[in-house]
This record gives C-alpha cells, sequence and structure tokens, in this order.
C-alpha cells in the first residue's frame, strides 16, 4: 500500500502536473514516415549509451519511446564500447550529440586529464539515476578481504565499471589482479573458476545476474562506504532485487554513483544545437510519462532539477529549468506534508475507510519520508 501511496504522491508534484503531455503530443508520436526523403536527418539526435550487459540502452529506448514523433524528432541509441571512449566519441566523434555517463567517470576526465579542458567541451542536460557496483564472488570469497592479490574482473579496459573498480579498490586498499573480459564472458569464467570475483556497475536488478541462484555458490560481497569515496553514496542489494542470489533478511550493503546525461558542446553547429534543445524540451516536458508502467523502475529516482557540481549544464536544458521553475522546484517538506494529508483524506473518503487522526498521517508520512530517503541512495 506505501508504494502506491509514494507513487500517486510523487505524480502530484508541482512539475509532474505541469508536464502532463496534451493529447496532441500523444498522437503526434504515432510514427508517420517523413514525406520528402531528404528531411530524414530532420531532429536526430545520437545518444551513446554503456554496453548491452547494462541498463542504459533501456534508458535509451524509454526516451526514444517519449521524443520520438515520427516527422521532427528522433533518437538514435549508439552502443559505446567504454566510458572514456564514450567521452571521447562525445567530443570527437561526428554526429554522437550526447552520451550516458557515469559521475565518477566525468570526475575522473577531469582529474587525469586524459582531454584537457573537458569542462568547458561538454556539459549536462541532467542528473539521472544511481547505478549499483555489485561485486560477485566464488563461494571460497567471503568478503572482500579475501580477494587480496586475487584476480577480479572489471569489464572493458577504460570501462565505467573498471574506472569505479580501480578507484574503489584504491580506497579499500585492496590489492587485486585485474582482468578486462566482457561481462558475459567473465560470469562464464567466474562459474568455472576462473575468476575469483567479478565488478559490475549496473542499475540494479542487473539483468546479466537474472537467472543466477544461490545453489550455484556465487553469491554478492559486501562492499563497505568510506567517506573517502565522495562521488558514491551507500545503498544495498534486496532479495527484491535478485530474489535468487540474496536472503530475504540479509541485504548486502554496496554503493552507487550517479548517472549523468552530457551533451557536446554543439554550439558552433547550429542545426545539431537546435536538434538537442528540442530534444531537451520534449524530455523535460514528457518527464511525466517516463514514470508509467512499462518504462524501467530506474526512471522514478529521477529529479531533472538535480544540479550537478563542478559541471555546466547545457544552456537549453538551464533555461527550461527557468521558465518552470516554480513548477519545478521540488516542494517544501510543509507542502509535501500538507499535499500528503490530502491525499490520505481523499483516498479514506473515496474508499469509505474511517478518517485518519493527524498523529496517524504523521507516522504515514515519516514511513514515506524514511523509504523515499531509501530510494534515492
Amino acid at each position: 500500500m506505501l508504494r502506491s501511496i509514494t507513487a500517486i504522491v510523487a505524480v502530484a508534484f508541482p512539475i509532474f502536473s505541469a508536464v502532463l503531455p496534451t493529447p496532441d503530443a500523444v498522437a503526434a508520436r504515432a510514427t508517420v514516415p517523413a514525406s520528402d526523403p531528404s528531411d530524414v536527418n530532420k531532429g536526430v539526435v545520437e545518444l551513446e549509451t554503456a554496453g548491452s550487459a547494462g541498463i542504459t540502452v533501456r534508458m535509451a529506448e524509454d526516451l526514444a519511446s517519449v521524443i520520438n514523433d515520427g516527422a521532427t524528432r528522433r533518437i538514435v541509441p549508439v552502443v559505446g564500447t567504454g566510458a572514456l571512449a564514450n567521452l571521447s566519441d562525445l567530443k570527437r566523434l561526428r554526429g554522437i550529440d550526447m552520451a550516458v555517463l557515469q559521475v565518477d567517470v566525468l570526475d575522473y576526465a577531469k582529474e587525469q586529464g586524459p582531454f584537457p579542458g573537458i569542462e568547458g567541451s561538454i556539459s549536462y542536460i541532467a542528473k539521472l539515476h544511481n547505478e549499483e557496483f555489485h561485486l560477485l564472488a566464488r563461494p571460497e570469497i567471503q568478503s572482500v578481504a579475501d580477494l587480496t592479490n586475487k584476480t577480479v574482473n572489471v569489464d572493458l579496459r577504460d570501462s565505467g565499471t573498471a574506472i569505479t573498480a580501480s578507484r574503489l579498490f584504491g580506497i579499500l586498499k585492496l590489492p587485486v589482479v585485474m582482468t578486462n573480459e566482457r561481462q558475459e564472458v567473465a560470469l562464464e569464467k567466474l562459474k568455472r573458476g576462473e575468476l575469483a570475483a567479478m565488478a559490475f556497475v549496473a542499475g540494479k536488478p542487473a539483468p546479466l545476474f537474472h537467472d543466477l541462484k544461490a545453489d550455484s555458490g556465487l553469491h554478492f560481497l559486501a562492499v563497505p562506504f568510506s567517506s573517502a569515496a565522495a562521488a558514491y553514496v551507500p545503498t544495498q542489494l534486496t532479495a527484491a532485487d535478485y530474489p535468487g542470489l540474496v536472503a530475504q533478511d540479509k541485504p548486502v550493503d554496496t554503493v552507487a554513483v550517479g548517472i549523468a546525461l552530457v551533451a557536446a558542446n554543439l554550439e558552433q553547429i547550429p542545426e545539431r544545437y537546435r536538434n538537442v534543445a528540442n530534444f531537451v524540451d520534449a524530455f523535460f516536458t514528457g518527464f511525466q510519462s517516463l514514470l508509467e508502467p512499462g518504462h524501467h523502475p530506474k526512471w522514478q529516482e529521477v529529479n531533472i532539477t538535480t544540479e550537478l557540481p563542478g559541471w555546466r549544464r547545457y544552456p537549453p536544458a538551464e533555461q527550461w529549468l527557468r521558465r518552470n521553475m516554480e513548477v519545478a522546484r521540488p516542494p517544501s517538506p510543509d507542502d509535501l506534508k500538507t499535499m500528503f494529508a490530502q491525499y490520505i483524506d481523499e483516498r479514506r473518503r473515496a474508499t469509505g475507510g474511517a478518517p485518519m487522526t493527524e498523529r496517524e498521517k504523521e507516522d504515514l508520512f515519516q514511513q514515506y519520508h524514511r523509504w523515499e530517503s531509501d530510494q534515492s541512495r
């Protein structure tokens, strides 16, 4: 019941009520072939994602379902070969307009300097969801300490997982032998005992682990959170995420990293700049649709007003938020509590239930607030 209440309360936020698509906009989403073949590139933006083993390809498909109208807007997803390669493509490859990248990868690029002046050549459209650090190990490995000097796969070289794993193992002062196999290959090697563990940054539940069962002996290792890891937040993998791997009463502690939608500096290429600006308007205006059933649940974590410290927001995105600031600003705690109480009262009247006391509504609101805090980690 609490989940349904929270979902409805979230929908009641002013930003969502302001961005409901009109019937004309919904009708326009029907795919209609361009009447003139020369218009085939009109409104096209190319979005580079992480590999297919993760969830960002699915997120790109969700965006396409909202953005593509068959005539004036179209997203073309491109599956990338690694986080740093995606960043390089965004800067240098003809046609790549946007990319989905981990926040710690952006920080790494700024700190390590593989792309001098990176802050001026890309900007972020929105901070999206968080993705969890999964550390799947053999039965004999019972803690991260047991991985000392053992072989751990961290995905392809310069991938988001490789960068996150290297940073986390460094923070934990954990010496491991890192290999760079594709995740699907690494999982089979892990089953055969050729690896001690494999690391994978992916939004939970990661499809790669969907069919694994506890009787395989493979299990997730707890990854302790360190306050020194500024780019990461503590979270857990639960039985709800992985019923075959995690016991109902024994969630596994780990960390998560933010994912950002970033854009190339296209101000000197007017047509592509307009196309991305058009995308931003459709994305922000139609964001409500991404919260509906059928889209990935990670969209529930997204707040398009969240800022990314140290990075510049894409100008059309900044302008959209300024124009819509009153509806885009999250409600204050007092306003949210009032909205919640009104919803409870209306729901009780509609179902014929007895009214709740103020104390009961306050207790339920605090439960909701704790649940919401857990979801944003």
